[in-house]
Formats: C-alpha cells, sequence, structure tokens
C-alpha cells in the first residue's frame, strides 16, 4: 500500500462570478461623469447652430415676404413654392433633430432623449436668435405660428418655450442615468399622462385651425386667433411636466440613498477576489 499525497493546489480566480459582468462592462453601458458632459456640450452646440439656421432662413422668409411679425393674415403669403419648402424644411429639421439624437444616445431610451434635448435646445435659442437678427418677438407673449404640420399651430412665444424647458430638463436626466444594465426611465403611468398632456396641449395650438377646416385652405391661411387657453394650456403643462418631476424625485433618492443603478455602478463592479483551495487527499 502506497501513499501519494499530492500538495494542494490553490487556484486564484479574478473573474466575476458566472453570469455577472465585469468591471469594464459595467462602467461602459452609459455616459458617465466627463464623457457625459463632454457629449452633451457637442448636441448643445449642433442645436444652438441648428437655432441659427433657423433663425436665419426665417428672416430671408420674411424680408422676402415683406413682414417680420406672424402675426398677421397669411403669415406665408407669396409664391406657393414657398410654403411647400417651408412645410419640406420643417419636417427635414425634424429629422435631423432625431438623428443626431440617435448618433449621441447608447439605449434607445437615451437616443430618445438626447433628440428631445436637441429639440428644446433648439426651440429656445431659435426665438433668441431672431430677437438679435430681426428685433422680433417684442415680448414672450407675442403670437407666433410655432408650426404647419398637420395644420397650422398659434400661440404665445412663452408657450413653447416652457414645454422646451420640460423637455430639456426629462431628456438631460435620462441621457444622464440610463444606462442597458440600469433602465432610467418613467414609469408607464407618467408617460400615458405625459402623453395626454401632449395631446391636450396640441388641441390648444390648433383650437382655431380645427374649427376653420370645414371652411377650406383659404380660412387657414387667413386665421388670426385673437385667444389663448392659458387655463387648458397649463394643466396640460403639468401632465406633461409629471415624467420629468418623478425622474427629478428619483435621482435625488438614488443619490441620498449612496447610489443605486447606474449612480453605483462602479461600488457594485468591485468585487472581492475569490480565492478557492483545493486540497487532494491522500490516497491510500
Amino acid at each position: 500500500m502506497s501513499n501519494r499525497v499530492t500538495e494542494a493546489e490553490k487556484i486564484v480566480s479574478t473573474q466575476a462570478p458566472t453570469g455577472e459582468r465585469s468591471e469594464p462592462d459595467l462602467l461602459a453601458v452609459g455616459p458617465q461623469g466627463d464623457g457625459f458632459w463632454n457629449q452633451f456640450l457637442w448636441l448643445f452646440l449642433y442645436a444652438v447652430a441648428m437655432a441659427w439656421v433657423e433663425a436665419a432662413v426665417v428672416l430671408y422668409l420674411r424680408t422676402i415676404v415683406g413682414q417680420m411679425d406672424p402675426y398677421r393674415p397669411q403669415p406665408m403669403p407669396g409664391p406657393p413654392i414657398l410654403e411647400k419648402a417651408e412645410l419640406i424644411r420643417e419636417a427635414a429639421t425634424l429629422v435631423m433633430l432625431v438623428s443626431v439624437g440617435w448618433l449621441a444616445g447608447r439605449s434607445w431610451r437615451s437616443r430618445l432623449a438626447c433628440a428631445v434635448v436637441a429639440f428644446g435646445v433648439w426651440d429656445i435659442f431659435y426665438y433668441v436668435f431672431l430677437k438679435v437678427l430681426t428685433g422680433w418677438p417684442n415680448s414672450c407673449l407675442d403670437w407666433d405660428i410655432l408650426f404647419l404640420l398637420p395644420l397650422p399651430w398659434w400661440g404665445p412665444v412663452l408657450a413653447p418655450v416652457l414645454i422646451a424647458l420640460l423637455m430639456i430638463g426629462g431628456g438631460m436626466l435620462v441621457a444622464r442615468f440610463d444606462s442597458r444594465l440600469h433602465p432610467f426611465w418613467p414609469s408607464r403611468r407618467s408617460l400615458v399622462l405625459n402623453l395626454c398632456g401632449g395631446l391636450l396641449a396640441l388641441y390648444v395650438f390648433m383650437t382655431d385651425a380645427i374649427h376653420a377646416l370645414g371652411q377650406g385652405s383659404q380660412a387657414l391661411r387667413n386665421l388670426l386667433p385673437v385667444w389663448f387657453n392659458w387655463p387648458l394650456f397649463l394643466a396640460a403643462l403639468g401632465l406633461m411636466a409629471l415624467p420629468v418631476l418623478e425622474l427629478a424625485w428619483r435621482a435625488w433618492r438614488q443619490r441620498a440613498l449612496g447610489g443605486r443603478g447606474i449612480l453605483g455602478s462602479e461600488s457594485r463592479c468591485r468585487r472581492p477576489i475569490t480565492t478557492t483551495a483545493t486540497t487532494t487527499k491522500p490516497s491510500l
């Protein structure tokens, strides 16, 4: 009978447990720290540059038609080709904003959020640059024809600016904290209420156009609203603000609790080294 004693083998494993991601994977799932702010800076510059181009184009169009204040009958007088070009330009602007958001984000949520941020920044700086170039608007309560698709939208300048501020706030929260492993997105209830608020705001903007729709295209061109339904619009704005408030509360709570989800990804990925000692018993 012989005894053979095999020396104990110590196997040191530095890999994460099966089914869990390693540290680089966890840290690379979303824009973090300086990377996020660098990304946002370029998105911001793109939207501001687009706002200047938009304001310049509107300056050219209003110079051609001879009126800087859009609050007049037929805000787009002139050859029909101008109206068609304007409709296509508005659609092209939306495509550009969605495209830059898609390129800037990593998940579908952050891509949508970046597009929303770009839209909000573009909308606000459009009015800033229009004031610089033309002297209009005279105040935030001046009427403007906001959009032409699918019907003319009319409202005071302040109304779209308030919506744009909500878009920037909510979009930045999602773009900052969302990741593939830890989704940061409003609840379904908040999204449904937000959608209801958006549809209600669209109704307020297009109320006069909807009423004039049965009177023909000429009635739409000559449309000139005289009253804006602020109570209904503020109710719509409150509904649209719910997802933003929910996201802000969740972000604050995560920080207050010491970091969870994407805020706590760094602490989650630092796992201790696992040491496994295997000893082979003497065989008889």
